[in-house]
């Protein structure tokens, strides 16, 4: 490991993209948003760039020609998009005269999804890039670094190195191989098996109809009224849409085989839809996009959780990631989940207060944990 060499690269497309994906198939914890041709698919179509706020780094370790370790790191000139939230940080920062923007973001942007960061052949290898992320920041100046949604072999290696941990809870699905859907139902209690009725009801009298494809079975014209449907949903909500008609161009032509999408239809005319990713086994869906041209009432829960669950428990999936935050997601079986991050800040005595605030936060976590546990929705025994 003497030998070993820390690269900085300005794009994605300086490293070799087999070498990249090859280093992420031996992680613990992969997820097709860590992969080559998507974070590419960000850059390149302007999703997550300078322009955007999030300027690309790629931080990789060498020995001699073999890739031993790698992570993408992102200068932030904001918070949007990350979903573990600092905003306070950035306040009080500034409130005290200091800069905080730019930050260091590990993460993959617009995307909490736990899984790995520091992609890494191993735990020394691992160990060193995040020396290198932290001696990298330091040099820059930067105010902070952030390694978003880890995995935990990442969460370690942030702990030993003395960076500060913060918990959130998302809300994950398991499926207990259920026959098909009206069992998964019998597996819960009277009162939410009977809302979901209701709530599927209301979608099939109102004449909406599902149908799905999967890969390259995704029709181009599919794709292109996904892409109306969701930035319809963002500019809803008085936002532009974070991801560009051209990221979505490139997941089609270069990755379609982690696409699954769901298009509601009525009266045979489209009228919204939902995307859903897929891991490399098949073994794990992850809930991302959705929007629609029309309302229906529940129609989201339909076309976000009923539909994908129904999928997932025909095809054996075995885990459905509803995204973040969203505590309504527990009545549709999504069970509460912790997941962790890593902070280090450059300011000492800023770190103290952050790690003084962390752990207050985590005790309400705890608290928060055990109130979900008790509102399982499954049948208790008995």
């Amino acid at each position: 490991m003497s030998a070993s060499v820390i690269r900085i690269h300005g794009s994605i497309s300086e490293i070799d993209a087999a070498a990249w994906d090859g280093l992420l198939a031996v992680q613990s914890a992969p997820s097709p948003f860590m992969r080559h041709a998507y974070l590419q698919a960000l850059e390149q179509s302007d999703s997550a760039a300078p322009d955007t706020g999030w300027g690309p780094r790629f931080l990789t370790l060498w020995g001699g020609q073999a890739l031993l370790a790698a992570c993408p790191v992102y200068l932030k000139a904001h918070s949007y998009g990350e979903y573990v939230f600092d905003w306070a940080w950035a306040n009080a920062y500034q409130q005290h005269g200091l800069t905080y923007y730019p930050k260091a973001v590990v993460a993959v942007p617009f995307t909490p999804v736990p899984g790995t960061r520091l992609l890494a052949r191993d735990a020394d290898s691992r160990s060193l890039l995040l020396q290198a992320l932290i001696a990298w920041c330091k040099e820059e100046a930067l105010s902070s670094l952030h390694l978003l949604f880890g995995a935990d072999e990442d969460i370690a290696a942030c702990a030993d190195a003395g960076l500060m941990l913060r918990h959130t809870v998302q809300f994950h699905w398991q499926n207990a191989q259920w026959k098909d859907f009206d069992a998964f139902l019998a597996s819960l209690s009277h009162d939410k098996r009977k809302k979901i009725r209701q709530e599927r009801r209301k979608v099939h009298y109102a004449g909406v109809r599902f149908r799905w494809s999967r890969g390259a079975d995704i029709a181009e014209v599919d794709w292109d009224f996904f892409y109306r449907c969701y930035a319809r949903t963002y500019r809803e909500h008085g936002n532009p849409p974070y991801l560009r008609p051209e990221f979505f161009s490139r997941m089609a032509h270069d990755m379609p085989e982690a696409w699954l999408l769901f298009v509601a239809e009525r009266g045979g005319k489209p009228m919204a839809s939902s995307l859903i990713a897929l891991s490399a086994d098949a073994s794990v869906a992850y809930g991302r996009y959705w929007g629609a041209l029309e309302r229906v009432d529940c129609l989201h829960f339909e076309a976000c959780y009923y539909q994908p669950l129904a999928w997932c428990i025909e095809q054996g999936v075995q885990r459905f990631e509803g995204g973040a935050q969203g505590e309504h997601k527990m009545a549709r079986a999504l069970m509460p989940v912790r997941t962790t991050s890593a902070h280090w800040m450059a300011h000492p005595a800023f770190a103290d207060a952050v790690e003084r605030f962390l752990e207050r936060e985590d005790e309400g976590i705890d608290s928060y944990l055990d109130h979900l546990e008790g509102r399982s929705p499954f049948r208790h025994p008995g």
